[in-house]
């Protein structure tokens, strides 16, 4: 799926010559390498997060943190303008692993500013607001002051419930950003095509309740209404028990989870905590003993990395599907 795009990079380290040619005549249409550089989409703006940039050509030297900003770059074919990435929840799909192996990773987890400033990047790429903390010496302010561009996944920040259209919209601004408007456009025209053929094979079916279980143990840290996580619930053929919170993720009692009598429970499978020791945690739990979820057994499993808004989603909303509804989807 990742494809590299030789031609497109040439252009873009050609732009900023177009962009000082000399001015054309009012009226007359620009030619030539002018011609180019208005084909080419630059300069472009775009207001991100509260940021408003302007970029006359693609960025060269990025540093991607978080796994689904990373993949996103990968699947548009920007392996060679990555020179740094970091963090992880898993591994990165298959088709990505011999790109992904190329690039430098420059620290587990986040990286300190000097790491970041290390690889002499000129735009970094943050998957959460955790990116960017600026107590952490890696606010988008302190990057801008270094001459250095920043992009933070709109997850962070859209307003809009309209998760899936946000995720098209960031694939389509990163596309825009770095000259691969094509590719970007080629990703979104199947992904909508995935997700309609997944609607499709569910139509007409009853909804299940679905509770989702992160992590927690005194409260239920859970996926709210907002963002990509409950939006893959609703198209897999489930509503969300907590689709009232007001956030992607947050902190339910598990006096209400009991409440709510989930029949499915789909746990997001990261870090150090197994899925199986989640099970566990939750079967063995008295207080659920009644929860129609606990008492069929009846689990789905989700990577975290799945639940993000990524380059993943429309293949994940067909696999959470497959489960929560295995007879409908099974071809």
């Amino acid at each position: 799926m990742s494809r590299r795009t030789p031609a497109l990079i040439a252009a873009a380290v050609l732009l900023p010559l177009a962009l000082t040619a000399c001015s054309t005549p009012e009226g007359d249409e620009p030619t030539g390498d002018k011609a180019a550089a208005k084909s080419d989409g630059f300069p472009y703006t775009v207001t991100n997060c509260g940021v408003t940039t302007t970029y006359k050509a693609p960025p060269k030297r990025v540093v991607t943190m978080n796994q689904h900003v990373t993949e996103i770059m990968l699947e548009l074919g920007l392996t060679k303008s990555l020179v740094g990435t970091a963090y992880l929840d898993d591994k990165v799909l298959p088709e990505y692993a011999k790109d992904y192996a190329s690039v430098p990773v420059i620290a587990k987890e986040y990286p300190s500013y000097e790491q970041v400033l290390a690889t002499d990047p000129d735009f970094v790429y943050g998957g959460y607001s955790s990116a960017f903390t600026a107590g952490d010496g890696r606010g988008r302010e302190a990057f801008e002051k270094s001459g250095i561009e920043t992009r933070l996944n709109t997850e962070s920040c859209a307003k809009a419930d309209t998760p899936m259209e946000t995720l098209y919209e960031e694939i389509r601004e990163v596309g825009r950003t770095f000259g691969v408007t094509d590719r970007a456009e080629a990703w979104i025209k199947q992904a909508k095509a995935d997700n309609a053929a997944t609607a499709e094979k569910l139509k007409g079916l009853k909804p299940l309740s679905v509770f989702v279980y992160d992590s927690g143990d005194k409260t239920a840290f859970t996926a709210g209404g907002k963002g990509i996580g409950n939006e893959l619930i609703k198209r897999a053929g489930g509503t969300n028990i907590f689709a009232d919170l007001d956030k992607s993720f947050g902190d339910a009692s598990w006096e209400n989870v009991v409440a709510r009598k989930p029949e499915a429970i789909v746990i997001y499978d990261y870090g150090s905590t197994t899925v199986a020791q989640k099970k566990k945690r939750l079967l063995d739990d008295p207080a659920l003993a009644d929860v129609p979820a606990i008492k069929n057994k009846r689990f789905a499993v989700m990577p975290l990395s799945d639940a993000v808004l990524g380059v993943r989603v429309p293949a994940a909303v067909e696999k959470l599907a497959a489960q929560l509804h295995p007879a409908a989807t099974t071809s």
